[in-house]
Order: C-alpha cells, then sequence, then structure tokens
C-alpha cells in the first residue's frame, strides 16, 4: 500500500542545532518531508505527538531525555515509526540498546551526505 510516491514523515531530534540544519539540507530522499525538530527527548515526544512522523533521526545525548528513553516513548506511542540512530556514541552497547529500544538503524557521527542518505534508505527499504 505504500507506494514511493507517498510522501513521509521526518523528524530531526538532535540537541545540536547545528546538526540538526545539516540532516535537513543533507537528505535528498524525495519522499521524506522533515515536519519538525526538537532539541531533547521530551520536546521530541510533544512534537512526535502533533506531528505524527514516519521517520525520525535520534541523537542519543541530550538534556532533559536522552535518546534510548525517547526512543522507548515514541515506538510506544507508534510501534512503526522507523528510528534511526545518530549519534557519536559508537559503542557496540549503546547501538544494541536503542535497537532493542525499538530503533531500526544506527550511524556514526560524523558521517557524510553519503552515508545519511544511504542510512535514511535502508530505513525506508522497510516500509
Amino acid at each position: 500500500m505504500n507506494s514511493s510516491a507517498t510522501p513521509l514523515k521526518m523528524m530531526i531530534v538532535d540537541d545540536s542545532n547545528i546538526m540538526r540544519r545539516r540532516i535537513e539540507r543533507s537528505q535528498q530522499i524525495d519522499r521524506l518531508e522533515v515536519v519538525g525538530s526538537a532539541s531533547n527527548g521530551r520536546e521530541a515526544v510533544d512534537l512526535f505527538q502533533r506531528t505524527s512522523p514516519d521517520v525520525v533521526t535520534m541523537d542519543l545525548t541530550m538534556p532533559e531525555m536522552d535518546g534510548i528513553e525517547c526512543v522507548a516513548q515514541l515506538v510506544k506511542i507508534n510501534p512503526d515509526v522507523l528510528i534511526l540512530v545518530i549519534s557519536a556514541l559508537a559503542d557496540k552497547a549503546t547501538a544494541v540498546e536503542a535497537i532493542e529500544r525499538g530503533a531500526n538503524g544506527f550511524l556514526c557521527k560524523p558521517f557524510t551526505d553519503r552515508q545519511l542518505n544511504y542510512a535514511l534508505e535502508e530505513l525506508l527499504s522497510e516500509v
């Protein structure tokens, strides 16, 4: 039912404004439309409930509510959401925990535009 022409809503979550803007600028997937961005997990949960995005990029280290907890909250609200964790925390245990909580993919910072788009394409191949 979900054809490649169907636009998907994307939310960007990162405590760095520079990183949020970079992800928004770098992603080149036509069917992804950025509907909002949040600077911490608490903001992200609130925005998620208002905008119902299909795809979320998630930083892990943030104030107020970290990415791991936020992933768990978002998945509770919508089990079908696709979450790509984008973090400098490259240790395997953190990535595994994020995936166990419901994230669908992991991308390490720093990343190239090509790596970001590849990771998003991989994520979207699941829909």
